[in-house]
């Protein structure tokens, strides 16, 4: 009986022993895996570093875009407001034509009969003024010129014949 009690130790003892080299080599393979995982950290580490920094600087150059457009909206909103103040002094004006032209046109009515005869007058001042164009134009100092006609033959200069 102490022999199997012997047998059973080594039995026990091989056990362990394959059991402690098979923990071994799992360790083993578990410290290669955690390893590889220390390079995948260690690389993601240095591609967020490079994300961060480029976030970083879109996020500076997307706040200074935001300050741009705010500016500009600031100044679009005083050339708005100018335009508009500029279409009420246009609508004033157009107010005040109209009333000019209504008031103009009420004088035109009431002196019609004036602007009819004065009319009339300027018409007879131009007829006599022409009148007295033409009767000067008849008269002359004795030579009397005439128009030329088209495509008449010209006679020689007496200068020509010496």
């Amino acid at each position: 009986m102490e022999v199997l009690l012997y047998i059973a130790a080594i039995v026990a003892a091989i056990a362990f022993l394959i059991l402690c080299i098979s923990l071994a080599m799992t360790l083993g393979s578990l410290k290669k895996t955690l390893a590889s995982v220390a390079v995948t950290l260690d690389g993601l580490t240095k591609q967020l570093d490079g994300v961060t920094t480029e976030t970083t600087l879109l996020l500076s150059k997307t706040n200074a875009l935001a300050e741009d457009i705010q500016q500009k909206s600031e100044k679009l909103n005083t050339v708005v407001d100018a335009v508009k103040e500029i279409g009420g002094s246009v609508s004033g004006l157009n107010s005040s034509i109209r009333g000019v032209s209504n008031s103009i046109a009420v004088e035109a009515e009431r002196n019609s009969d004036k602007i009819a005869q004065v009319v009339q007058w300027s018409n007879v001042a131009f007829g006599i003024i022409g009148k007295v164009k033409d009767m000067k134009a008849t008269q002359s100092s004795g030579w009397t010129t005439y128009k030329p006609v088209r495509n008449q033959k010209k006679l020689p200069s007496p200068k020509a014949r010496v």
